[in-house]
């Protein structure tokens, strides 16, 4: 195991990562991991690295830096390394003998043709956590498919709920199967940890699938089909099962309001000085408002056209009813509540000066995490970790030379 990351003293401080993974779904779980205070050690070609380095505009400033790439990759450290030579693999055996994890998203099969999958570098190393992040995972009759986001959110039902209804199909904004898949990667690797210090055992092999990842979110949605045999349909911004809650349309916009308890509908009806409604019988339950859905939203659609949003929002807050505009990211990143919490973070960088990203949500009372690495430069910690490793100068220099590193 190499020397603890002493930037963070985070909980996960002393766990070295070795991040074999490019793109989104395995570089956002490994990002967790190192908010969290591990050692994490980035693999990447040495000809380009990550794809996602050239995937610009938008880039910042005229760093070459792509925005996409700075965003999942900060807390890391890069190591080139060409895993497609011998001399390469047998470096990252020797990393893996003294690793805690390792994280790759290769194509099905890809990391046992280089022996560098889960049997052959825990026959060195038994304590090793080895996570494989993959569109179906490793077996199954689609296994070997390539995956996509956008074909993940559709075959995973996602896109099915998304949108508005009678309207053509929309992907969720953001990658979510990928993101998903990183969030489910990162918690099972925590668990194998928790396991293997506190269990009497040693490390396991963790296999995470994007299309699973979605099917697993759909949960209410996929128990309303389970209870009734009817699969859910897409709704906008409405729920099924609460009314009014969705948004609605203003003068200047839209206004996105919440009912969902018995108490907020009178403070409701009285924030749009509609007290009538408290007592017509079409609307006097949650379960009335939703079988005459229909009725209640040609009224209210009607009675918030007659408001700003910023009217609409200021009369729902004195009456206590959850309430927001649509925020773009401008918004959202000048929230007072953002800004008080953390999640605007700023960290310098070599080249594009300094960097802002979204914080990080996992607050630990007595263990910091945060953003303490600049997202690295291609190779800029090579000689650093392989020295580190116990590579000397002289073998670091024919790596060079032969294209190993």
């Amino acid at each position: 195991m190499s020397e603890p990351n002493s930037t963070t003293g985070g909980p996960l401080d002393g766990v070295t990562v070795l991040d074999a993974s490019r793109v989104l779904s395995g570089p956002f779980c490994t990002m967790q991991l190192g908010d969290l205070g591990a050692e994490v050690v980035k693999i990447e070609r040495p000809d380009g690295g990550d794809q996602t380095r050239s995937w610009s505009p938008p880039e910042y400033g005229d760093s070459g830096e792509a925005a996409y790439y700075l965003s999942t990759n900060r807390n890391k450290r890069s190591l080139t390394l060409n895993l497609a030579s011998e001399d390469g693999r047998d470096v990252f055996r020797d990393l893996a003998e003294k690793a805690d994890v390792v994280v790759e998203n290769f194509r099905v099969g890809k990391m046992a043709e280089w022996d560098l999958d889960y049997e052959t570098l825990s026959a060195e190393n038994p304590d090793l956590v080895y996570c494989s992040i993959s569109g179906y995972g490793q077996d199954g009759p689609h296994k070997d498919r390539p995956a996509y986001d956008l074909i993940m959110q559709a075959e995973g039902g996602m896109m099915s709920i998304t949108g508005e209804q009678g309207r053509p199909p929309v992907r969720v904004g953001v990658a979510i199967a990928d993101i998903g898949a990183g969030m489910y990667a990162a918690q099972s690797i925590l668990a194998a940890l928790f396991h293997r210090e506190f269990q009497d055992a040693g490390g396991q092999y963790i296999d995470v699938a994007l299309f699973e990842a979605m099917v697993a979110w759909q949960t209410y949605m996929a128990s309303y089909y389970f209870a009734t045999g009817d699969p859910p349909g897409r709704m906008g911004s409405k729920h099924p099962t609460i009314a009014p809650y969705q948004a609605f349309p203003t003068t200047d916009g839209y206004i996105v309001v919440a009912v969902p308890s018995p108490n907020l509908w009178p403070r409701f009806c009285r924030a749009i000085d509609r007290e009538d409604l408290v007592e017509d019988p079409r609307f006097e339950t949650n379960d009335d408002r939703v079988t005459n859905r229909e009725e209640l939203d040609a009224i209210l659609e009607a009675e918030f056209e007659e408001y700003s949003t910023a009217a609409a929002k200021e009369r729902l807050d004195d009456h206590g009813v959850p309430a927001s505009r649509v925020n773009d990211m401008a918004d959202v990143f000048d929230h007072p509540q953002v800004l008080a919490r953390g999640m605007r973070q700023q960290v310098d960088h070599p080249t594009a000066d300094e960097v802002e990203m979204p914080g990080s949500p996992m607050n630990l009372g007595d263990t910091p995490t945060g953003i303490d690495r600049h997202p690295p430069l291609l190779g800029e910690h090579t000689e650093e970790i392989l020295s580190e490793f116990g590579f000397d100068d002289e073998t670091i220099a024919r790596f060079h030379e032969n294209g190993v590193v």
